[in-house]
């Protein structure tokens, strides 16, 4: 069934669609686990009608997680590396400037250091090294007396740079993520679930797990499987930040993660990034880390250098707390800046798009301009995407070479679009949602039209027509204590267990809504007599909307906002519909 927006007036215009449900699995799961009625349907509507499934699914710990030594190469990489510590052979952990890397690259360091490894680090400046594992980088550290080299969330692709390796009797282990292309690096190991040869059960991990499989091996063999809960914190972070599906091992590593982070002790490099964030004191949730740790570790790499996060993260005893607070500090500032540069260039890619059509009514957005920052560029593209609701890809033009990063929608497979077009590029390398590349300037033009083109092809209208699920009727009176704990038990919310969204009518905006931050809306809604204050983010531009009708078909999430210290319940309006 499906409820289409646009028919009356309509906020975002997305069709809803509100998924089967089948009525005696939801009380045989209510009855057996003694759960509210809404939280059983939305367990039996994400696949978990057995009571064992959802149990361990509402219950994940670190037991649950598989033998690590399921990974193909997971045994050999890590019996070279407990062989270089034995020896005191150098080490170097190549991470990536991201969220996911910094974690994966702070997580492993600190595992060997524990393991009293002779061990540094290398994360490649966005704008001085480019992405990656590089050859001459490989150079640069054997130069330094390095012998073994560990990737982290990069190097599936880096062939060259394993080639160089093996040439110069550097032992490289690849641990990442990515889409291997058919042949493999040729380095010491290659840890990646999505090897073909791989026979991993969870093939969804991000960077900082296949990293987290390769430390808890490290433990494992050496008696220290203690220390997983504290390196399941940072796990927590990268898995989170890099918004892989939360189900499986995912969803272990995010919900105990947020459990010890929320519970602590911390290392004083946490604590600084948590106080920074104004999460002291507070359960930690998915949003929190998504939309306040995550976006200051990632403005680290994108704005200056990640290693401003990875000290920070790397910072450990009560001596470095004055220190760990300045870089918190900094990290802030970068993020404010980050969020400056990025509202300008979103402004000025929108203005080319809605003035051109030949750009605009394409299936896939193409634009480019010299002097964008590269380091906002994918958030950009992803707010193209959240706008236009079709795949985008924004270059940063600098001189001869064009650096890109794009973004995607549900039904389009935008690595395979790269990779039908492989001669474009420099270099590429992604997922089917996101990727990154480079191209030669003077090949803008083409890559737009043949792009463009084979979007064209492959998408449908009804592909970019915006689609919201609604999993659930939910009057507002309903909302009540045991609902809201139900639903806590569900977190961590992200991609592949998305925060619930259910449907009330009909509803009334009783006060606003009112403009708040230039970008988004506040108001209180009602029904009967149950009132809530909501927000309705990114939606400022639309809110003349509301004037069409008094009532409201309403699809909302139950958020936590807090003011003044105080936490206080709101609801998330997804979309609003006018209610005839």
């Amino acid at each position: 069934m499906g409820l289409v927006a646009g028919r009356a007036a309509a906020l975002r215009g997305a069709v809803w669609n509100h998924p089967a449900c089948d009525g005696p699995s939801v009380e045989r799961l209510r009855h057996e686990l003694a759960l509210h009625p809404t939280v059983a349907r939305l367990l039996v509507q994400r696949g978990l009608a057995e009571p064992a499934s959802a149990r361990k699914f509402l219950n994940p710990s670190l037991d649950d997680l598989h033998d690590p030594s399921r990974l193909a190469d997971l045994d050999r990489a890590a019996e070279r590396l407990l062989g270089a510590v034995a020896r005191g052979e150098p080490i170097a952990v190549h991470g990536d400037y991201d969220a996911d890397g910094v974690s994966s690259t702070v997580m492993l360091r600190r595992g060997l250091e524990l393991l009293e490894g002779d061990v540094t680090h290398f994360i490649p400046e966005r704008l001085r090294d480019g992405y990656g594992l590089q050859a001459e980088t490989v150079e640069r550290l054997h130069a330094r007396g390095i012998r073994v080299i560990v990737s982290v969330d990069c190097g599936i692709r880096s062939v060259s740079a394993a080639a160089r390796a093996r040439e110069l009797g550097v032992d490289l282990i690849v641990t990442d993520h990515h889409e291997p292309d058919a042949a493999l690096p040729p380095a010491f190991a290659v840890l990646n679930p999505r090897r073909s040869d791989c026979t991993y059960p969870d093939k969804d991990l991000a960077g900082v797990g296949v990293a987290f499989k390769l430390v808890q091996a490290l433990c494992q063999r050496t008696d220290r499987t203690a220390w997983l809960q504290g390196f399941v914190k940072l796990a927590a972070i990268g898995t989170l930040a890099d918004a892989v599906p939360l189900r499986g091992e995912n969803r272990v590593l995010a919900k105990v993660g947020l459990d010890r982070l929320s519970g602590g002790p911390n290392t004083v490099g946490l604590k600084a990034l948590l106080e920074v964030s104004g999460l002291t004191g507070r359960r930690i949730v998915s949003d929190d880390v998504a939309f306040q740790v995550a976006p200051r570790i990632n403005a680290a790499g994108r704005m200056s250098s990640a290693d401003l996060a990875t000290e920070l993260l790397l910072s450990t005893g009560a001596s470095e707390e004055a220190h760990a607070k300045a870089l918190a500090e900094s990290l802030d500032a970068e993020n404010v800046r980050r969020r400056e540069e990025e509202a300008d260039i979103v402004a000025e890619a929108r203005g080319v798009i809605e003035r051109d059509p030949d750009i605009g009514a394409q299936n896939l957005l193409v634009v480019w301009a010299e002097g964008w920052h590269r380091g906002v560029i994918g958030i950009v593209a992803s707010k193209l995407v959240e706008t236009f609701a079709r795949p985008a890809i924004v270059f940063s033009v600098d001189g001869e070479e064009a650096h890109g990063s794009g973004r995607s929608i549900p039904g389009f497979d935008l690595l395979g679009a790269l990779e039908q077009h492989a001669d474009l590029f420099i270099r590429f390398g992604g997922h089917r949602q996101a990727a990154g590349m480079v191209v030669d300037a003077s090949r803008l033009k083409e890559l737009r039209r043949r792009l463009a083109g084979y979007a064209n092809e492959h998408l449908e209208p009804e592909d970019l027509v915006p689609r919201l699920t609604v999993d659930a009727p939910l009057p507002l009176g309903e909302v009540r204590a045991d609902l809201l704990r139900g639903l806590a038990s569900l977190e961590p919310f992200g991609r592949g267990n998305l925060r619930p969204v259910f449907h009330a009518a009909p509803v009334e905006v009783s006060d606003g809504p009112r403009t708040i931050g230039k970008r988004h809306l506040r108001m209180t809604l009602r029904q009967g007599r149950a009132a809530f204050p909501a927000v309705a983010w990114r939606a400022a531009e639309r809110s003349a909307v509301f004037d069409a009708h008094r009532a409201w078909h309403v699809a909302f999430s139950l958020g936590e906002d807090t003011y003044k210290g105080n936490h206080f319940l709101q609801l998330i309006v997804a979309d609003a519909i006018g209610h005839r």
